[in-house]
Parts: structure tokens; C-alpha cells; sequence
């Protein structure tokens, strides 16, 4: 497939631009470092990658009515990351020595990839666009599927590796950390309250 090489220029393009997956990446790993970082990455890839199942698969009356579902859910997952954020905002600095367990914040990654109805949208138009009309198989849509999510998990690593760096330089600096992440997280809310249909 001559195909893949566009479509990992492309993807590295897009993990660039932040958006709420990025946003709840760099917050948890602003404030609890790396490893929790890892976890949320690992969250938020396994929420995509339920997606791009539905894609794969060709479903489109299913991606329809999910992405319709997921538009209704998605407001419960917008209202615990704002309160996320504004209680991680308000927190005093000696509050950085407690660390969230890894299951809280693989679910909350999890949790926020797979709620997007933007996302979902976004994967149906995007990935069928790299397999060549004749090539439109589910091996060959699994395919960029996987190479897709591959990168992506590459580069929601690289933004989990900067984000713990920046945290580890704050640390001196807790109040502004707390800020940091909780900012981070109201912007992660905020990004999945924006992704309209």
C-alpha cells in the first residue's frame, strides 16, 4: 500500500495539534509524572481504538447512531473533567505528592477518547481516504487502522514525555503546577464540549 507513508505524514500532523486527549495527557502527566502519563495514553488509545473497530468494520449506520449516543453521553464526561480541573486548580502545592491510581487514569483516558462523537466522525471520513477504492477491505482498512493508531500512540507519548519534563522543572513550583494541570484538564472538557457534530 503506497498509501502509508501519506498517512503517517498526516497523522503526525494531527497528533501536533492538541486537542482533549492531548490536553488530559500532558494534565495527568504535568502533575503525576510519566508512568501515569503512559497510563492515560494507553486509555485514550484503547477509546480510539474502539472507534476505528466501527470504522473498520464499515458500519456506518452504526458510527451514525454511535456518534448520535455518544453526543448525549459525552456531557457527564465534559462535567467530571471540569470539575477535575477546577478541583486540581484549587488544590495547595503540598497536595503533588499524591499520586491517582493507574486504573483512574487509564479510565478517564479511555473514557474521553471513546466518548468523542467527533472523533468517530473524524476516524469514518479520514481513514477510508489512505485505502484506494479497489484495495477497500477490511484487512486493508484494518491496516491503516492500525498503522493510524500506531502513530498516534507515538505521539500522545512524546506529548506525555514533555508534559512530565515541564512537571518535573514546576515542581518547585506546585501552585503553578496545580494551575497547570487544572487548566489542562477545563481545556480537555472544554475540547470535548466543542466537538459538535
Amino acid at each position: 500500500m503506497s498509501n502509508l507513508l501519506p498517512l503517517v505524514a498526516a497523522t503526525a500532523i494531527l497528533v501536533m495539534i492538541p486537542g482533549p486527549n492531548a490536553a488530559l495527557i500532558v494534565a495527568n502527566s504535568l502533575k503525576y509524572g510519566f508512568r501515569m502519563g503512559v497510563h492515560t495514553v494507553l486509555g485514550t488509545t484503547l477509546g480510539v481504538g474502539l472507534q476505528l473497530v466501527l470504522v473498520v468494520l464499515g458500519l456506518a449506520v452504526v458510527v451514525e447512531l454511535a456518534a448520535e449516543v455518544l453526543t448525549w453521553i459525552k456531557w457527564a464526561g465534559v462535567a467530571y473533567l471540569v470539575y477535575l480541573g477546577i478541583r486540581t486548580f484549587r488544590e495547595p502545592a503540598d497536595d503533588l505528592g499524591e499520586i491517582e491510581a493507574a486504573p483512574a487514569m487509564f479510565g478517564r483516558g479511555c473514557m474521553l477518547a471513546l466518548l468523542n462523537p467527533k472523533t468517530l466522525l473524524f476516524n469514518a471520513a479520514f481513514i477510508p481516504q489512505f485505502v484506494g477504492a479497489a484495495d477497500a477491505t477490511v484487512p486493508q482498512m484494518g491496516t491503516v487502522a492500525a498503522v493510524f493508531l500506531f502513530v498516534l500512540f507515538v505521539g500522545d507519548l512524546l506529548w506525555a514525555a514533555f508534559a512530565s519534563s515541564a512537571g518535573r522543572i514546576l515542581t518547585r513550583y506546585g501552585t503553578l503546577r496545580n494551575r497547570l494541570t487544572g487548566a489542562f484538564l477545563t481545556a480537555a472538557g472544554a475540547g470535548l464540549a466543542l466537538s459538535n457534530r
